[in-house]
């Protein structure tokens, strides 16, 4: 449920609670005014038939009923009974006065001819001198007390009081009543309060506290959201947001681990060559080279470690601006099969020179145009035979490339019969200054750039590198380039693409 319905029916609620409260009250007026309501009348029968006069009305009556039992005949004196019934009509109660012979006397008050046929029979064991009576629509309580004349004749005095059905008792309880209705209130809004702090402030709250633990750089926590409502959906954007935070942060840190071992990296690949540039020079200073062929040898030794030093800072240097994706890629049509032609015969001569054989395994007949970047993707296939020839430990050292050609992508397979490399090294032969073996001899591992290198060339042009081998068998190597036309039809040789 939404905040927005939430609000809305909690505010309807309090809407319909207080029109409630004031249409009881209302009516509790009304009724304490007019005694309109005759579907309770038997209820307060029962209260009036116990409880039928004022305090006023039932001393009155207790002055009669005294000299009913001990002056009968008093009752008779009409001038007694005026005054006996003046001080009734001051509470708006009457008197009325009988015997046998017929009514004695009265009272203006009641102004109901039918009263007399109304009144309750002779009971002079008075048994029941307190009660109700209707005539019509009108209610009345009384008490009564039946005696003898000194005649012998029965008699009975009443003090009547007209009532509304249930006034009285609503102007007594008419307190109580409110009293309730505002308990009512109260206990509604503290509901009201429960559910809006629970389903509100409460989700909010924890929202203040994650954020507290964020400011103070604790990320590790959980806010799962309660409720599908707003907070619950602000509960799980800033759940996510914390879960990009750690990510970031987590990331940064293995970025500094990274940071600290590529410079250690760094350091003692640079540290190698110069080792031995500064050896040689200082067999020179020395006069170690006492002949022109030791000083030949040192100068050739000196230049092969310069050309590899700068090597490895123009490798470092290129994977540098491709992490940092700041290498344009210039992508041409060309075709895939005549450009790995180029690069098999450029090798080969080199190659054979180390004992390696180089050639197709499978070479497709037709033209495949592929979208690349010429000097990059050259660099990535010389990167991979060069890192293959590197791993040779068979007496007949083979590599073989093949092109299969898909639909929309062809893949380039460079396979070798070397040493391979162990499984658990498979996930991490892309990353930077990473070597199967344990030790960082450059002699036969390079620099560690040359696959690292591969992969950042071959992502920039939107395909995938991957590798599998066997230890002692070999390793096949794979990458993929998107096909210039996605039909079937070939494109035309040498067609600018696109800058990447």
């Amino acid at each position: 449920m939404s905040i927005r319905i939430k609000l809305l029916l909690s505010y309807t609620g309090m809407l319909l609670i207080s029109l409630l409260v004031f249409a009881m009250t209302a009516s509790l007026f009304t009724i304490a005014a007019t005694g309109d309501v005759h579907s309770l009348r038997d209820f307060y029968k029962v209260h009036y038939q116990l409880n039928p006069l004022t305090e006023q009305e039932e001393s009155i009556f207790l002055e009669l009923k005294y000299l009913a039992k001990n002056e009968p005949d008093r009752l008779q004196e009409q001038q007694l009974l005026k005054d006996f019934d003046f001080k009734l009509k001051t509470v708006r109660a009457g008197l009325y006065v009988r015997r046998e012979s017929g009514r004695i006397y009265q009272s203006y008050t009641f102004n109901q001819p039918e009263l007399e046929r109304h009144l309750p029979p002779y009971d002079l064991n008075n048994n029941q001198i307190r009660s109700t009576f209707n005539i019509g629509e009108r209610f009345y309580a009384y008490a009564k007390y039946d005696f003898h004349y000194s005649d012998s004749q029965k008699g009975s005095v009443f003090v009547i009081r007209e009532r509304s059905p249930f006034g009285e008792v609503t102007r007594k309880l008419l307190p109580a009543f409110v009293i309730s209705l505002a308990g009512i209130i109260v206990i509604f809004n503290a509901l009201l309060f429960r559910w809006i702090t629970r389903s509100v402030v409460k989700p909010l709250d924890r929202l203040r506290h994650s954020a507290e633990h964020i400011q103070r750089g604790n990320l590790q926590f959980s806010l799962e959201p309660s409720t599908k409502d707003e907070i619950g959906q602000l509960n799980a954007a800033f759940e996510n947001m914390r879960k990009r935070l750690q990510e970031s942060v987590q990331l940064r840190l293995e970025d500094e681990a990274n940071r600290k071992e590529l410079i250690s990296n760094i350091s003692h690949d640079l540290r190698t060559p110069i080792t031995n540039i500064k050896g040689y020079i200082e067999g020179i200073r020395d006069g170690v080279a006492d002949t022109p062929e030791k000083m030949n040898k040192y100068v050739n030794i000196i230049y092969s470690k310069a050309v590899d030093l700068d090597k490895l800072v123009e490798e470092l240097f290129l994977y540098s601006k491709l992490d940092l994706k700041q290498v344009p890629f210039t992508l041409v049509a060309v075709d895939i099969v005549d450009f790995l032609d180029d690069c098999i015969e450029e090798q080969r001569y080199v190659l054979e020179e180390k004992g390696v054989v180089i050639g197709w395994a499978h070479r497709p007949i037709p033209p495949v145009n592929v979208f690349a970047d010429l000097e990059k993707i050259k660099r990535t296939v010389l990167n991979i035979i060069g890192n293959a020839q590197n791993y040779m430990d068979k007496e007949h050292k083979n590599i073989h490339i093949s092109v299969h050609p898909e639909r929309d992508w062809i893949t380039v397979e460079i396979r070798d019969n070397g040493t391979g490399i162990p499984q658990e090294a498979l996930p991490h032969i892309f990353e930077r200054f990473y070597r199967a073996e344990a030790s960082r001899n450059s002699s036969t591992g390079g620099s560690g750039l040359g696959l690292a290198i591969a992969s950042q060339i071959i992502e920039g042009h939107g395909g995938r590198i991957w590798v599998e081998s066997e230890v002692g068998v070999g390793t096949r190597l794979f990458f993929t380039l998107r096909r210039t036309t996605y039909e079937g039809g070939e494109g035309r040789h040498g067609r600018q693409h696109s800058d990447y």
